[in-house]
């Protein structure tokens, strides 16, 4: 077996059913698994950090997504995939290095004031303790094992820089050198609205879940918002503000050359379109649908997968946390 390049760490907050949108980070995560040493994290206790006035989904959940990846190629054999309240010295790195984390830094962090804001608009509070540690949280979790890179969208890429501030914070107070700066790992990651044009949201219901069937694509997809000013096939489109053709940019590459023509001419309708959409869409989800019934009809082997996957885990965090407590004398 080939030298691994490299750690990868990477989660999700388990929350809910995965869809569409949530599919090619998934795939690029799979393809990774060969060249780097992988470790996926099924974030329950990030999951608290908005939800914990309501925690009786959590267990479900976390099997939802476990499935959803197990589904889209995620293999326990090539990666440790696991759950992170499972593995408890995610909470005793977080710990320790809450006594070196200046409170300005988490302050300031981009997101913070405005989730604050949108959870206010919708009834709640979350100004939280632990929603403001939550980049502590999500530092150590890379930290733990080590990791120098994450897979991460472009425009995420400045998320990681919190992190490497604080190894560079750890190593100059306690005169050493244990963790790698994390680095982002970018992939081209498609960016999917919801079949209304809003962000794709479970709480929407415009979402189409990686678990879907045929019938429920297909009637999606019929849902989906087209040009508004388009009154009859013959009338001229307008594929730059149509949900399907942004679908179709995505998910049928090969039918878009000439569809853009077709559409602006009045040469195609919405409606044939939108069947071609759910075609393409139920023939990718095809593959997934048989993995997850097969992973979905042995609940002893997906247990065996997450009992593995937080061996694993547990082995390299606690090599990191001798580490830790060896540098911070404790």
């Amino acid at each position: 077996m080939p030298d691994k390049q490299g750690v990868i760490l990477s989660g999700m907050r388990s929350t809910g059913q995965l869809h569409i949108g949530h599919l090619s980070v998934l795939e690029n995560w799979a393809l990774l698994q060969d060249d780097y040493e992988c470790f996926y994290m099924v974030a329950d206790w990030h999951a608290l950090t908005s939800d914990f006035d309501d925690t009786s989904h959590i267990e479900s959940y976390r099997r939802t997504m476990l499935l959803d990846w197990l589904s889209a190629g995620l293999d326990p054999r090539r990666s440790s995939i696991f759950i992170q309240s499972h593995v408890k010295t995610h909470a005793e790195l977080t710990l320790l290095l809450g006594m070196i984390m200046p409170i300005p830094w988490l302050e300031r962090v981009p997101t913070y004031k405005d989730q604050i804001q949108q959870f206010a608009k919708a009834g709640k509070d979350i100004q939280t303790y632990g929603f403001l540690g939550y980049p502590l949280l999500m530092a150590a979790d890379i930290l733990l094992y080590r990791a120098n890179l994450v897979p991460v969208g472009e425009d995420q890429g400045a998320h990681l820089e919190f992190s490497r501030e604080l190894v560079r914070r750890f190593h100059h107070l306690y005169d050493t050198e244990i963790f790698p700066e994390p680095m982002p790992k970018y992939a081209k990651i498609a960016t999917l609205p919801g079949t209304d044009g809003r962000k794709m949201s479970k709480s929407y219901h415009n979402d189409i879940s990686l678990a879907a069937d045929e019938p429920e694509v297909n009637e999606k997809v019929r849902s989906m918002v087209t040009d508004p000013a388009r009154i009859k096939k013959t009338d001229p489109g307008h594929p730059d503000i149509c949900i399907v053709f942004t679908y179709r940019s995505i998910y049928d590459e090969a039918g878009i050359p000439g569809l853009r023509e077709a559409c602006t001419g009045g040469e195609v309708g919405c409606v044939e379109c939108k069947k071609k959409l759910a075609a393409v869409i139920n023939e990718r989800l095809e593959p997934i649908r048989g993995r997850r019934a097969e992973f979905a009809g042995d609940a002893g082997l997906v247990d065996d997968i997450i009992a593995q996957g937080d061996a694993k885990a547990m082995v390299r965090s606690e090599e990191t946390m001798t580490l830790v407590r060896e540098a911070m004398r404790i």
